[in-house]
């Protein structure tokens, strides 16, 4: 069966998370680099990674790297690579998006005119036509230049694997699902342990906390570009990929998951938000502040994203908003509790210095996630909301 190179890109700070996802479906890791991971696989990987990955943004199919420094060598390599592999005589190609990164080359706009100039002047002499109708299925490019390395791709999965299909409605300042399933897994939480958000906003990580619980696929619900490249992965592959999600999903199961919010229609929208992701059963929502936090469980987890204060006039609470925090959480003294935030004195208003600090990038912005590490529950403990350490 022929091989294939994939790039799946993923949150600055997060690539060990992403690595270990890719070895655990069976593929073998090439490269581990900033924000990305290149891994090999046969035409069964595609639909796989799409269909599996929680914690990528996207699925890129390799076409080839190379050196360049000018405009002239770009052209010349990027005509040289076997673009006939991978795009029909009718496939509509185009360079969605292009970055240059420390390199000589740096115009995103040049990069695209002229790698596609270059295609089509392959694809020309090799399909003998003078122009192309590009009436078929779409294959947008990718492209990165770091230090006058060019890796060209194409995005096998159309929409970003960060939109499930179940986050109708969101929060003024939603975290991603791939980004909430990251910040879960870096964690020792499972399904019979309790976990409560009390920021849970559009409850995109209690959400998807009860998909990892339930060993729901994050692509069950939506499709993915390249199901209509036919040229190279034949439609079983997508088919094989849909019946191995339904057939890992755990059924009948109960677990203990908490959504917290002070605004009341968010909480509205988290509920139905839940159940687009068919998990509504899974998980409690209910309007309360953070202050109102307490539980007579013990060995329960935190995993929040609370306010950064990004505007200027929100800044000015959150000291107070921090301290009420470490208030509350301190209460718990036997959980465990994490917390994103880009506010660099979270942990001074917090009050305790966290156990581990873990630096990753949300968009441009720099966060912390902040991991404070409670007791482990002794070996037999079988209380209400979990049931025994990992």
């Amino acid at each position: 069966m022929k091989q294939f190179e994939y790039i799946s890109p993923c949150h600055f700070g997060l690539e060990a998370v992403l690595k270990r996802e890719i070895v655990d479906l069976g593929f073998e890791i090439l490269k581990v680099e900033d924000g990305k991971v290149t891994y090999t696989g046969d035409e069964n990987t595609c639909a796989r990674a799409n269909m599996f990955l929680r914690t990528t943004e996207r699925v890129l199919l390799k076409v080839g790297t190379f050196q360049a420094e000018t405009f002239d060598e770009l052209f010349e390599k990027t005509k040289a690579l076997p673009w006939e592999d991978f795009i029909p005589k009718d496939g509509k190609f185009w360079v969605a998006k292009a970055n240059s990164i420390n390199s000589k080359l740096f115009s995103p706009s040049d990069i695209q005119s002229i790698m596609k100039k270059a295609i089509v002047e392959r694809l020309k002499k090799i399909y003998k036509v003078d122009w192309f109708e590009e009436s078929g299925n779409s294959y947008p490019l990718r492209v990165t230049i770091k230090k006058d390395e060019v890796t060209v791709s194409i995005d096998t999965s159309g929409e970003s694997l960060h939109r499930r299909g179940y986050r109708k409605l969101t929060s003024k300042a939603p975290i991603t699902e791939t980004l909430a399933a990251a910040l879960i897994m870096l964690t020792p939480w499972n399904k019979d342990r309790i976990l409560v958000d009390p920021f849970c906003g559009s409850g995109t990580i209690p959400i998807e906390a009860a998909l990892i619980g339930a060993n729901i696929a994050p692509g069950i619900k939506r499709t993915f570009l390249a199901e209509q490249w036919l040229n190279l992965y034949p439609e079983k592959t997508w088919s094989m990929a849909r019946e191995e999600a339904k057939d890992k999903q755990l059924k009948d199961i109960q677990m203990n998951i908490q959504g917290y919010d002070i605004d009341g229609d968010i909480v509205k929208a988290a509920r139905q938000n839940a159940r687009l992701a068919g998990v509504d059963h899974l998980i409690h929502f209910q309007q309360k502040p953070v202050s109102e936090l307490s539980s007579n469980k013990k060995y329960g987890f935190i995993i929040t994203n609370p306010p950064y204060g990004e505007r200027l006039e929100e800044k000015a609470v959150l000291p107070d908003l921090y301290r009420e925090i470490g208030k509350t959480f301190s209460a718990l003294d036997t959980w465990s509790y994490y917390i994103i935030s880009s506010y660099e004195e979270a942990q001074k208003y917090i009050g305790r210095k966290a156990d581990k600090n873990r630096k990753i990038y949300n968009g441009m912005i720099k966060t912390y996630y902040y991991q404070y590490m409670g007791p482990k529950p002794p070996k037999r403990a079988n209380q209400e909301g979990f049931h025994k350490d990992r």
